[in-house]
C-alpha cells in the first residue's frame, strides 16, 4: 500500500523535481522521507526561511523547480520573508508543508491559506486521498507555468493515509509563449523607423524566455546598443556592443551612452526605479516600448506590448526585413569615438581614490582586487545591502544564471548565505562567490553552517563595516540615531573557522594571498573573507539617489 505522503513524493520527482531543501518537523517529516525514498535530493536548512531561499536560488541558478519542505504552522511562518521574495521574483519555486487537519483544526494551527494568499502564494490543498497525485502535478504545472511559487499544504490526516491505487501523473507541460499582436509590432516599426539610436535592454523575463539569440540578432539588425538588467546581468556578455548593466550600477561611460538612446526596447524589464535609477538613466524626450508577460505597463513606457520576450522579438526582426527598415550607423559612431571601448572597460577602467587606512580596507580597492582572483566560471550570490554597489560594478558574470541577487524584489536582507547554498548546490560545476553585508550575515548566520556542510566549492566575501550602512547613508543625515544602527565589530572569520570553514580577515590586499592559494589549490570547501571595510565611502548608486 501507499500513503499519500509517498504519492506525493513520487509525483514530484516524476515531474522532474531533483532537489529539496528543508526542516523537518512533525507535519512535514514522513513527507520529507518519502521524498528521498523516491530520488529526490534534500539538504537539510539550519532555518525554515533558509530552506525557502536556497529553493529559491536553486530556481535562479538552475531554471529547474526545487522543493522547500517545512513542518506547518511556525514552519511556515518562519518562511514568510523568503516566500514573499520568491513570490515577487515570480520563482518556480513547490513549496511542500504539513497542515491542519481535514477534520478540522487543531489548537496551534493557524489559516496557511490566507497566509499564503497575502504573499500572492497560490495554495494546492489535496482533501481527498484520491486526488493527491494530481493535485501534486497541479501545483507544479502553477509553479512552472505561472512562473510563481506554489504551496502544497498536506493535511496532517492525508500524510500517511493509504491509496488503493496509485494514477501515474502526467510531467507539467512547458510554458507557453505569447506572440504579441501586430498592431503593436508595427507600432513599434513606426518608432524605430526615426530612431537614430537605438537602445535594446533586457531584464530577467527575457532570459527566462530563452531569447539571448533571438535579440542578439535584434539588436545587431537595428545597430542597437546592448543593455540589461541587474537580474539580467552577464546576458549580452563579449558582445562588442554591450553596455553591461542599466541604472545606478552602470559605469559613467555606459550611462553616458544610454542617457543619449531616443529608442528604448525593453524586453522582460519591469522598468522600475531600480533599473532607472530614480529616471536618471534615459533621457525624458527617449520613447519606450515595454514588452512583458504583466499586464500593467510601467509608468516610463510609452508603449506597453503584452508577450513572451522571445516571441516578440521574433516578429519585430521578421517585420524589421519585410519594411526594409534602415539600420542605425550609432554602434559604429560610438566604437570610431571610443566611447564603446571606454563603457566596455567598466568601472574597473576608472581611478579611484583610496580610503583605506585605520585597519579598514576601501571596499572598491578590495572589490576591484578580488575580480581577477575569482574563477571565471562563477555565480555570484548578492545579499541585500548598501555594499550591493560593489560586487555589481566590478565583477562579471557569466550570464544570468550566474546571478542570484537574494533580497532585492522583497527589500530584504539576510537571504544571501542561504541563497549561497541553493546555487551552490544547483550549480556544482560553478564557484559560488557570495556577497554578503555583516547586517544580513549575522541575520542569515546558521545557514554558513548549510553551505560549508554541502561540501561546494564557495567564497564568502563579508563587506563588514559594523553599521547598517545603507539605513546609516540614507537616514543619518535626516536625523537617525546613529548608535541604532551600528553594532560591535564581529569576528566572523572565527565563527567560520569553527563551523569547518577556511577564513581570514582582511584588512589590506595582502591578506587576499588566500584567494590565490584557494584557488590553485582547487577552490575546494568554503573560504571566507571576514573584509572589515571603511564604512565612508559612498556607492555611486545610492550617492546619486541621495543628490550627492
Amino acid at each position: 500500500m501507499t500513503t499519500c505522503a509517498t504519492a506525493v513524493a513520487r509525483a514530484l520527482a516524476d515531474c522532474g523535481v531533483g532537489h529539496a531543501f528543508g526542516l523537518v518537523g512533525g507535519g512535514n517529516v514522513l513527507a520529507t522521507a518519502a521524498l528521498t525514498r523516491a530520488g529526490v535530493h534534500y539538504t537539510a536548512a539550519r532555518h525554515e526561511g533558509g530552506a525557502m531561499a536556497m529553493a529559491d536560488a536553486y530556481f535562479r541558478a538552475t531554471g529547474r523547480v526545487a522543493v522547500c519542505t517545512t513542518t506547518h504552522g511556525p514552519g511556515l511562518a518562519n518562511t514568510v520573508t523568503a516566500l514573499a521574495e520568491a513570490a515577487k521574483n515570480r520563482s518556480s519555486v513547490v513549496l511542500l508543508c504539513g497542515d491542519a487537519p481535514v477534520a478540522g483544526p487543531r489548537a496551534h494551527d493557524i489559516d496557511q491559506s490566507a497566509l499564503a494568499a497575502s504573499l500572492g502564494v497560490p495554495v494546492v490543498r489535496p482533501t481527498d486521498p484520491g486526488t493527491v497525485v494530481e493535485d501534486t502535478v497541479r501545483a507544479v504545472r502553477t509553479a512552472t507555468a505561472g512562473q510563481c511559487p506554489v504551496a502544497l499544504f498536506l493535511p496532517a490526516d492525508l500524510t500517511d493515509r493509504e491509496l488503493s491505487a496509485v494514477p501515474v501523473p502526467m510531467a507539467p507541460p512547458p510554458p507557453q509563449a505569447h506572440a504579441g499582436h501586430s498592431v503593436d509590432v508595427d507600432e513599434i516599426l513606426t518608432l524605430l523607423s526615426g530612431a537614430r539610436r537605438p537602445l535594446l535592454l533586457a531584464g530577467l523575463g527575457a532570459w527566462r524566455s530563452g531569447a539571448v539569440k533571438i535579440l542578439t540578432d535584434l539588436g545587431d539588425r537595428l545597430g542597437a546598443l546592448l543593455a540589461t538588467t541587474v537580474m539580467a546581468n552577464g546576458m549580452f556578455a563579449g558582445h562588442p556592443a554591450a553596455l553591461g548593466l542599466c541604472g545606478g550600477f552602470a559605469s559613467p561611460p555606459a550611462a553616458a551612452l544610454m542617457g543619449e538612446a531616443d529608442v528604448v526596447l525593453a524586453f522582460g524589464a519591469g522598468l522600475d526605479d531600480f533599473t532607472l535609477h530614480g529616471g536618471r538613466i534615459l533621457d525624458p524626450a527617449a520613447r519606450v516600448v515595454q514588452v512583458t508577460l504583466e499586464g500593467a505597463r510601467a509608468p516610463r513606457a510609452d508603449l506597453a506590448v503584452r508577450g513572451d520576450a522571445a516571441a516578440v522579438a521574433t516578429r519585430l526582426l521578421d517585420a524589421a526585413d519585410e519594411h526594409g527598415l534602415i539600420r542605425s550607423p550609432w554602434r559604429e559612431r560610438a566604437a570610431a569615438s571610443g566611447a564603446l571601448r571606454r563603457a566596455a572597460g567598466g568601472w574597473a577602467a576608472l581611478p579611484h581614490p583610496d580610503a583605506s587606512g585605520g585597519g579598514r580596507i576601501d571596499p572598491r580597492t578590495l572589490t576591484r582586487a578580488l575580480a581577477p582572483l575569482l574563477p571565471a566560471d562563477r555565480t555570484v550570490v548578492l545579499d541585500g545591502g548598501h555594499f550591493i554597489g560593489w560586487p555589481a560594478m566590478y565583477w562579471p558574470v557569466p550570464d544570468p544564471a550566474g546571478m542570484v541577487f537574494t533580497g532585492a524584489a522583497f527589500q530584504s536582507i539576510g537571504l544571501g548565505l542561504a541563497g549561497a547554498v541553493g546555487a551552490a548546490v544547483g550549480r556544482p560545476d560553478r564557484t559560488t562567490v557570495a556577497a554578503v553585508g555583516d547586517g544580513g550575515a549575522l541575520m542569515g548566520l546558521p545557514e554558513l553552517d548549510t553551505l560549508v556542510r554541502s561540501g561546494r566549492s564557495a567564497l564568502v566575501v563579508v563587506y563588514d563595516d559594523a553599521s547598517y550602512g545603507f539605513e546609516e547613508h540614507m537616514y543619518v543625515p535626516r536625523g537617525a540615531d546613529a548608535a541604532t544602527l551600528r553594532f560591535a565589530d564581529t569576528d566572523f572569520a572565527g565563527v567560520a573557522r569553527a563551523l569547518g570553514a577556511r577564513a581570514v580577515t582582511v584588512r589590506d590586499l595582502d591578506a587576499l594571498d588566500v584567494v590565490r592559494e584557494w584557488t590553485t589549490e582547487g577552490a575546494v570547501g568554503t573560504l571566507l573573507l571576514d573584509c572589515k571595510i571603511s564604512r565612508d565611502v559612498l556607492a555611486p548608486f545610492l550617492s546619486d539617489l541621495l543628490g550627492h
